[in-house]
């Protein structure tokens, strides 16, 4: 993106838009920003619901009734959580590179105003690589894999288990 109108987020310069150009681009702006926030409140809502069927998953084990574990039905709930896991963790992605893009076109967008308050703010944050600032999507996205992990660790102790029996036998 350049500064040139035409090329980047703005497509004409202030001389041909006209009077109202700052009062349309603030408008836009504010649109923009508030479009950004919906992002992140999706991500929020969408890692509370799949971190709650996870762990409800995960609780299905500490409930399940004896010889549960025997029955290929008990191999269904770790690998649904596996997969619910790897969904998350492409949900929490996928939000991620949206917000990113977004926060690019924001910065661009400020170019054009009085005041960059996010071009500042990511600045003095180090771009989200300072010891002042970690991105909340780079703790979040550990989550999914530790899930992950444990249903697979209980995927393997319910294969372990459902062979022991046979085992025995020998």
């Amino acid at each position: 993106m350049t500064g040139r109108p035409g090329e980047g987020v703005v497509r004409c310069s202030r001389d041909d838009y006209g009077d109202t150009f700052t009062a349309d681009l603030l408008g836009q702006y504010k649109l923009y920003v508030q479009s950004a926030e919906h992002v992140s409140a999706r991500r929020l809502a969408s890692s509370r619901l799949l971190l709650g069927l996870n762990a409800g998953l995960a609780a299905l084990y500490g409930i399940q009734p004896a010889g549960f574990g025997q029955s290929g039905w008990a191999m269904a709930v770790p690998v649904l959580g596996i997969a619910v896991s790897l969904l998350w963790s492409r949900i929490i992605r996928s939000h991620k590179e949206l917000n990113r893009v977004k926060f690019k076109l924001i910065h661009e967008l400020e170019r054009y105003l009085p005041a960059a308050p996010y071009t500042c703010e990511w600045r003095l944050a180090e771009q989200g690589r300072g010891r002042s600032y970690r991105a909340v999507t780079d703790i979040e996205r550990w989550l999914p894999w530790a899930f992950l992990v444990l249903h697979a660790v209980l995927l393997i102790a319910l294969a372990v288990e459902a062979d022991l029996p046979a085992l025995q036998g020998r």
